[in-house]
């Protein structure tokens, strides 16, 4: 599997995204002009301008004629937008994982499949993920067993109540012998079950986004299914549609 380089202006707009949610750029403070912007990244006026729109379809900043680029003025509330792969590795900038269930081995048929695995032996752990000790998502992970193998002795998920900074997917690409790529996803309304509320620090019966993911390595292997439970305040997500050529 070819991996695509990132494109320039999708560079630029991704780290200007992460320095907004991170609060570098609050409502008041003006974001570097095209032509800062150009020279600090060695790209052209349209890159950067290109860059631009994209974060303004966001709704992350706003284009003030005569005064420049502002970050949007937001309420308060923890946001995470979720576009790339590099998103999901970014949350180790500014959230901590606190393990519930540590990596174990087990026997479960249905993640298995989901893994296209020949075996029906797989790894799973679980874990919030926390932002200033509120809790915002909810995950649980399969792993195929020569991945959890490699990561079942690190600190970050051998115990319950584990902190750290990590994510699963940084482990894996730090563990294992090939890099993750991409990954497949879907995102489902529901409702919070007991366990779920219970876990997540919500009421049973709030509305919840249901993120399933399944990461592939460079050969296309699956190397980890992920499902996750989202407070919809806390969660954007973002994705490019193209119209298909004639």
């Amino acid at each position: 599997m070819t991996v695509r380089p990132e494109a320039a202006y999708a560079r630029l707009s991704r780290e200007l995204r992460e320095d907004i949610l991170r609060g570098r750029y609050s409502g008041d403070t003006r974001l570097p002009t095209e032509a800062e912007l150009a020279a600090q990244y060695q790209v052209s006026r349209q890159t950067v301008r290109r860059a631009f729109h994209d974060l303004v379809a966001e709704g992350l900043v706003q284009r003030i004629p005569g005064r420049g680029t502002y970050a949007t003025k937001r309420s308060g509330e923890y946001l995470r937008q979720f576009g790339s792969v590099e998103d999901l590795l970014a949350l180790s900038e500014d959230t901590e994982l606190v393990v519930l269930d540590p990596l174990r081995r087990l026997v479960d048929v249905e993640a298995a499949g989901r893994l296209r695995l020949s075996t029906d032996v797989v790894y799973r752990t679980s874990f919030r993920r926390v932002h200033q000790d509120v809790s915002f998502c909810l995950t649980t992970v399969w792993l195929p067993p020569d991945i959890g193998a490699r990561l079942i002795d690190l600190p970050q998920l051998r115990a319950s109540g584990a902190v750290s900074d990590a994510t699963v997917i940084g482990l894996i690409d730090k563990h294992a012998e090939r890099p993750i790529a991409e990954a497949e996803q879907s995102i489902t309304a529901v409702a919070a079950t007991e366990v779920v509320a219970g876990r997540l620090g919500c009421a049973p019966g709030d509305p919840l986004l249901r993120v399933d993911r399944t990461y592939l390595d460079t050969d296309g292997d699956p190397v980890e299914l992920a499902v996750s439970y989202f407070r919809p305040e806390h969660y954007s997500y973002r994705v490019r549609l193209r119209r298909s050529s004639t």
